[in-house]
């Protein structure tokens, strides 16, 4: 299933996403013009080799902070055009729900989450990691705690036709965890090059941290005071 939009408006202006957006573009263009691509993506990649090594021996970019220069490059275009696609459809609401400031550390913890689970299922491996896939997993999972029941147009692909249909969220993005977990499950080597468990650490991160911090404000008008009550979001309204 190819999600390509989803019935889901917003109140404010995704700035942050359009940033995540832009700075991405710009870094995977550099990327695809320049002859030093497999070198930058190498030195600027998250290795987890290199994090906690002093004796990793090939050049490289301060191991901290690869973790953040990885969430922005991309390997190829189907990569980019991906990851993209999934942030343009999804991350906006999330950002509308939880505002601009809070969107950027959701974002990057989710982002940092999926790199030290992709890191503890093989600590010793210096294939580097890109992709902001990571990140977005974290967006997909509060997505489908907050908006199961938002409808999301999906292009379905069978034999040599394609035909649109329109799903819950609750389908399209679980379907889309499945498929993680199941390759996760069955690929046992790098012979994929997909990082799946940077993809479902990503997405249990934004899933718990919607869970447990994204609340819903509501504002109710007593005789003397305005009173703020705050409730939990409920998945199912």
């Amino acid at each position: 299933m190819i999600p390509i939009k989803d019935d889901n408006p917003t109140k404010k202006k995704p700035i942050i996403r359009l940033l995540i957006l832009c700075i991405c573009t710009t870094v995977f263009l550099i990327q695809t013009t320049s002859s030093l691509n497999n070198e930058y993506i190498f030195f600027f990649g998250f290795k987890p080799a290199s994090l906690f090594n002093q004796d990793f021996n090939m050049p490289t970019f301060y191991p901290i902070l690869t973790i953040f220069t990885s969430m922005f490059m991309h390997g190829g275009w189907l990569h980019f055009l991906g990851n993209m696609l999934y942030l343009w459809i999804f991350a906006d609401n999330i950002e509308d729900r939880i505002g601009h400031k809070r969107f950027i550390f959701f974002y990057v913890l989710c982002g940092i989450i999926a790199a030290l689970t992709q890191y503890f299922g093989n600590t010793k491996t210096p294939i580097p990691m890109i992709g902001a896939s990571g990140a977005i997993a974290g967006v997909l999972g509060a997505y489908i705690y907050l908006f199961p029941k938002i409808k999301i147009t999906v292009i379905i692909p069978l034999i040599i036709f394609f035909f649109a249909v329109k799903l819950p969220a609750l389908i399209v993005l679980g379907f889309w965890f499945i498929i993680q977990f199941v390759n996760f499950s069955i690929i046992t080597d790098q012979s994929s090059g997909t990082a799946w468990l940077a993809h479902i650490g990503g997405f249990l991160a934004g899933l718990i941290y919607a869970v447990f911090f994204i609340k819903r404000k509501e504002y109710v008008r007593g005789k003397s005071k305005l009173v703020i009550k705050k409730t939990r979001d409920s998945p199912w309204t």
